[in-house]
Parts: C-alpha cells; structure tokens; sequence
C-alpha cells in the first residue's frame, strides 16, 4: 500500500539504481541515442537469444516500422486479434493494409488459431498473434497454419520472397522473459516487438524494442541499418556517428519517421534488465500466492505456467464466472471503496468508436465478449508486498460471497 492506504493497480518499480544510471547519463552530455542505447539493444538481443536488436520509443513503432520494413501497404491485408489494445490493430491502419481482425478462441484471451487459416488469402502478407498478460501464443501451431498457406503467398519485397510465407509479428508488449518451448520469447516468432512504457514489467519510461529470428539469405546489419533509418527521418547516419569529429556530412534517403531511443530511456532499460530475473521471480509468487488465496471462489484465471511454457506474469487476469459487465463494473466499484485500483483487459476493439467506425461490430466476435464481459483484473507489481496481495484478494473475497 502506499502512503494513502491505496492499492495501485501498476507501478514502476525504480530503483537508485536506475537514477544513479539516468544521472551518469545526464552528466556525460549525451543524452538522445547513443552508446547506452546502443548497449540497451545488444543486452536485449543477448537476453532474447538473437543476434540482434533495435530499440525505438514505443511497442508501437517497433510494430509500425517492421511493417515498412516488409513492405506491407495498400492492397495487402494484415491479421491480427480482436482481443488487445488499439496498438496491435492501428499499425495495420497506418501502413495503408487492410486491417483482418479475428475472434479470441473460445474460453481463451489468445486469438482462435482456425479462424486465423479461414482468413488467409493472397493478399495476407503478416500476423500479428498477441501474448496476453506474458502468456504466450501457441506458435507452433501458428506457423503450422502459415506453412499450409505458402501457396497463397505472393511476396512483394525482398524480405517477403526470403520468408515464402506470410510472416508473423509478435505483439509481445506483455511478455519479455517469457518462454515458449524453452524457447525465448523474442526468438519465436520471425519479428517480435516489445513494450517497456510505465506500465509494463520491464520499465524505459516510454520504450520498445524489436527483435528478429536469423532470415536465410538476408543480412542482419542490413536490417538493423533499415530500422535505423525509417526511424531517424531517413538519415544516412545516426545523431552519434554524425556529430563525431569532421563527421557532419549525411544524406536523407527516404521521408520516413522519427521514433529512436534516447540514451535517457535505455539507462531506465540497463538496470531494469540486469534486475529483470528478480522481477519476475517475485511476479510469478504473487500469481501463485494470489491463485492459492482465491480457492474456493466462483472464478477462473489465465494459467501462466505450464511444462511448455513461462509467462513473464504481467496481468492477473480474473473473470467472475456466470457474471456479466454490469456486476464486473460494481466489483469494480467496491474494490476502489476500499481502495484498491482494478482494470479491464480488454474491451474488444470493435467495442470501440474508432473501429466500429472502421465497419466493426462486436456481435461478429461472440468469443472476446464472452472473454471482456466479466474479466477483471487484479493489481500486480513488483513495489506490491505479501500483504497487499492477501488483502486484495480478502477484500475480492468479501465482496463475491456477500451477494450469495
């Protein structure tokens, strides 16, 4: 609790640590990308078991520029899930494809994998699955479905014909450190993006990173030099290399974007990473502890450990079983009477203005409304104790049985 008694629903777990290397920053003058930036990525990439990475200024753009950088545009469609944040869906809308949104499987937060293969045509050229609250998709079984619909594909650039299949995006905001089939997440799927925004496990302020599988016949460095330059306007050479010594010539090759990394952000990102194994150790108590503490209680929770698999434990996702939004919304309110913050993950995007503007309608997704009726979910953050979690999940219980 904090001072006020409050539970809050999510905070940034920052350490002295964390300032000392944001002070470091500060004091040596270059504080926009730059070495620690650079830094940043190769940790990642080293932490995620892939040969390289970039850092940008949000999940967004690392989703928005892998998309530029396959040449996805007007003509091509893009799947992704209905159950997520507006992110996973815009960026498909920003780069001009059509956006193809798909139900949540049934009894599941994950994107039904068959439906995924009925909306496969020829102008598919990615999928963007979602890792719901660090659980992680079933991958295998995605590529499984991109490989039957090779046939289909038509590539439109020369990543798309090293790939002959659709490719698939990760949006892993939720599940750095979290594994698939020991297999890292970052390393799974053939592009993966990151958030590290306040809210997240892993904290740069505002951040993201994107990370890529090794693609037969294409250069790293390459790709690593076309992230750099759809992300700073199309400049020949970073702020760094340009302001070396006698340096200054450059070349803008394209009108592209500007979403790099500062050096000030990938300071948070340095120390966050090297503490990242105790993070998630404490994380994955508390599910437990909170699992244990709500037995007996007329719910059901995402799984986040199994043999196959880790979460990185971002979300405890609850739903109150044969309830409906409006009793969810007053457990909600009598939460915060004891002041406890909760949340809803998600309302489905065709629940809002923007996509149902875009021809969307909920009742075309009967599963995600099933999923987002009674979901509710419970604070989960490392500045949490043992005794935060045994009082939420008291007060959650008191709650539930006086209306029995």
């Amino acid at each position: 609790m904090d001072r006020l008694g409050r539970i809050r629903f999510a905070r940034p777990d920052i350490t002295q640590e964390e300032i000392d290397e944001v002070i470091d920053t500060l004091k040596s003058g270059w504080i926009t990308t730059g070495p620690k930036t650079k830094l940043f990525e190769n940790n990642i990439a080293k932490y995620c078991h892939t040969s390289k990475a970039v850092a940008l200024n949000s999940a967004t753009a690392c989703m928005e520029m892998t998309l530029k950088l396959l040449g996805v545009g007007p003509g091509d469609e893009v799947i992704t899930s209905v159950y997520t944040y507006s992110a996973s869906a815009s960026v498909i809308v920003h780069a001009g494809a059509e956006l193809v949104l798909i139900d949540s499987g049934k009894e599941s937060y994950h994107i039904d994998y068959d439906a995924i293969a009925d909306n496969i045509t020829e102008k598919t050229k990615v999928i963007i699955p979602v890792d719901i609250a660090g659980v992680m998709c079933d991958y295998d079984r995605i590529f499984e479905i991109v490989e039957s619909k090779k046939h289909l594909f038509r590539p439109k650039n020369m990543i798309q014909k090293a790939f002959g299949r659709i490719v698939v995006l990760a949006d892993a905001a939720h599940s750095i450190g979290a594994t698939y089939k020991n297999q890292m997440s970052g390393s799974v799927a053939d592009f993966t993006s990151f958030s590290f925004h306040a809210v997240k496990n892993l904290t740069t302020a505002e951040g993201g990173a994107v990370t890529w599988k090794d693609i037969a016949g294409i250069d790293n460095d390459e790709i690593y030099h076309e992230y750099m330059l759809l992300s700073l306007h199309g400049q020949s050479k970073d702020a760094f290399t340009k302001h070396q010594l006698g340096a200054w010539e450059y070349d803008i090759v394209a009108p592209y974007y500007k979403c790099n990394m500062t050096d000030i952000m990938a300071s948070f990102g340095l120390v966050q990473l090297r503490r990242y194994p105790e993070m998630l150790l404490k994380r994955r108590n508390m599910i437990e502890h909170y699992m244990k503490l709500l037995e007996g209680l007329e719910v059901n929770y995402l799984h986040h450990y199994s043999d196959e698999q880790t979460s990185s434990g971002h979300l405890f996702l609850l739903r109150l079983c044969d309830k409906d939004d409006i009793y969810r919304n007053k457990v909600i309110e009598k939460m915060a009477d004891h002041k406890i913050a909760t949340n809803v993950h998600y309302k489905p995007l065709p629940m809002h203005s923007a996509y149902i503007n875009l021809g969307f309608d909920i009742k075309d997704f009967p599963n995600a409304y099933e999923m987002f009726k009674n979901e509710i979910t419970l604070p989960l953050h490392t500045l949490m104790t043992d005794e935060d979690v045994v009082h939420v999940s008291e007060c959650l219980r008191e709650i539930l049985l006086e209306d029995k």
